[in-house]
């Protein structure tokens, strides 16, 4: 008999966020997250989103064995921002069973309809600023930090409940050796015209890193205001991202473009911190994940772009090529390879042509699904 549990307690949580452990055992390209971040996201005192959102957890049981999960997600700023009623699925786990994914996708709609929503929309966990999308394409590699996978059976099971495509996220691969280095060679002629309009790209000062974040906040939340699925982050949310990320950022990879000390541009490219997690059993730090974590660092040969942006006003001056030739100039010399690009809007034709410009080769491809409920 197949059933809808809650997640009601410290146990079925830690039941919750061990089950894709079981379910992927057996699949070399899986990455496990990191046991306590997972659960501080999945807790409503620990992460901000639940300062004005709510998040419910299903687990999906076949007699006593765990067989799927599902977390139903009330954005309010979503709705509020964007003037919808849309409701959202994460989390999302299943074994190959249609009426596994009947239940959870059933449970997930039944609960954000009685929160006044009349749409459905996912794979995100938690929100757009957070890991979004179904894998369609891509399946032979691991994936990069910060980006969701999933085995190719999850389509069609999905797609048998009514979901249908809404959007596609794309992933670009860019290899160091085979990039084309025009942009870089570009980079003192762009410089000098920018400087000219009084505008300079550096790294990120971590030691004023309290400062940069307020900065980079004001940029990101305007920078991608038109962006579909968009909502600006809260100032605690924000932090909260950022101190996550001070633990892995190389200021070499994280650059701003700034006029009269104000920030018109940055870009984010982190380390693929998953080239360790790979390797740490459950997500568990201890008694050895953390080593893992602390001493492989160094030999990490990939990083992820995770955000570029432009203020409006100063798009297509160069400054979004200057950024990606200073990433790709601050590899040389170092154990990076490549990397990723991700993710981008399928219909972002202004930044896909600029990565394909430089020889980055579409590779991974991500889809967001909806239905009315």
């Amino acid at each position: 008999m197949k059933r809808i549990a809650h997640v009601n307690s410290p146990k079925d949580l830690e039941l919750f966020i061990d089950f894709p452990h079981e379910l992927y055992k057996e699949n070399p390209n899986y990455v496990p997250e990191l046991f306590i971040a997972q659960r501080d996201m999945l807790s409503p005192k620990k992460h901000p989103f639940y300062e004005h959102s709510e998040v419910k957890l299903f687990l999906a049981y076949d007699g006593d064995k765990i067989v799927g999960r599902v977390a139903a997600i009330d954005n309010r700023n979503h709705n509020a921002f964007t003037g919808r009623k849309d409701g959202f699925f994460g989390f999302f786990d299943t074994i190959d069973d249609q009426e596994v994914v009947d239940l959870l996708i059933g449970q997930a709609a039944e609960w954000v309809k009685e929160r006044g929503a009349d749409n459905l929309i996912g794979p995100v966990n938690l929100s757009t600023n957070d890991t979004v999308g179904l894998l369609i394409e891509g399946y032979d590699r691991p994936p990069m930090a910060m980006m969701p996978y999933n085995p190719p059976y999850y389509v069609p099971l999905l797609e048998n409940t009514g979901l249908v495509k809404k959007t596609d996220l794309l992933a670009y691969e860019i290899n160091v050796n085979e990039a084309n280095d025009k942009s870089v060679r570009m980079i003192e002629a762009l410089e000098g015209r920018l400087k000219r309009s009084g505008i300079t790209i550096r790294k990120i000062n971590l030691k004023d890193f309290k400062n940069e974040v307020v900065k980079i906040r004001e940029i990101y939340n305007s920078a991608w205001d038109k962006n579909l699925g968009f909502v600006p982050m809260t100032e605690k949310e924000f932090d909260y991202l950022a101190n996550d990320l001070k633990l892995v950022l190389d200021p070499n990879f994280c650059l701003v473009a700034e006029k009269d000390n104000k920030l018109v541009g940055f870009v984010l490219g982190i380390p693929d911190i998953n080239q360790i997690q790979i390797k740490i059993k459950k997500g568990r730090l201890l008694p050895t994940g953390i080593f893992k974590l602390l001493f492989g660092k160094k030999n990490i040969t990939r990083i992820r772009v995770l955000t570029l942006g432009v203020i409006e006003g100063y798009r297509k001056m160069g400054i979004e090529a200057c950024l990606y030739g200073h990433i790709i100039k601050n590899t040389y010399g170092t154990k990076v390879t490549g990397g990723e690009c991700s993710w981008m809007l399928e219909g972002n034709y202004l930044m896909n042509h600029a990565i394909e410009q430089i020889n980055g080769k579409l590779y991974k491809r991500y889809r967001l699904l909806e239905k009315a409920i």
